[in-house]
């Protein structure tokens, strides 16, 4: 809990200074899939929209910023609290618990290919090496990874938005 006027204990540090928006916000979204519900991180941007930007996210996204603080020059600090993980509603789920890697990667693979542009693909696995191997793969082949739930010890839900 936060007492009124006491500074929150970020986990990470995020320092996006010089950076335009969206920049910011992009940096905020893909840091804060790494928090658990209840974790801070601290944004630190001289952006003159990154405020507007941010509350609207946080506020879509059910994520809160608690507080802000002045930091050198025109740079704010936003300390930003990761909320309940809110899942988005999947086009297509796939359970590929119980295989090993690259397996659960082949099985989204083909099961992206069978939607349509935009859908949204959950996929669980509990593969140990899957998680970074699916952010990867998201990077490399243009997949746009929405989130990342952990639900134990080496199992996640991954939201795959085909491109």
């Amino acid at each position: 809990m936060l007492v009124a006027g006491q500074r929150p204990n970020a986990l990470i540090t995020l320092d996006l200074t010089g950076l335009s928006c969206p920049g910011p916000i992009l940096g905020v979204k893909k840091l804060i899939m790494q928090l658990r519900e209840g974790e801070v991180m601290l944004l630190v941007s001289d952006c003159p929209g990154t405020k507007d930007d941010l509350f609207s996210w946080a506020a879509r996204t059910h994520n809160r910023v608690l507080s802000t603080e002045r930091h050198r020059g025109d740079a704010v600090g936003y300390f930003i609290e990761r909320g309940p993980a809110s899942r988005p509603v999947a086009d297509a789920e796939i359970d590929a618990r119980g295989s090993v890697c690259p397996g659960p990667i082949a099985v989204a693979h083909r099961a992206l290919a069978g939607l349509r542009g935009g859908a949204l693909l959950k996929l669980t696995s509990d593969c140990p090496g899957d998680r970074a191997d699916i952010e990867a793969w998201a990077r490399r082949t243009g997949i746009g990874l929405e989130d990342v739930v952990a639900l134990g010890a080496h199992t996640w839900e991954f939201y795959l938005r085909k491109p």
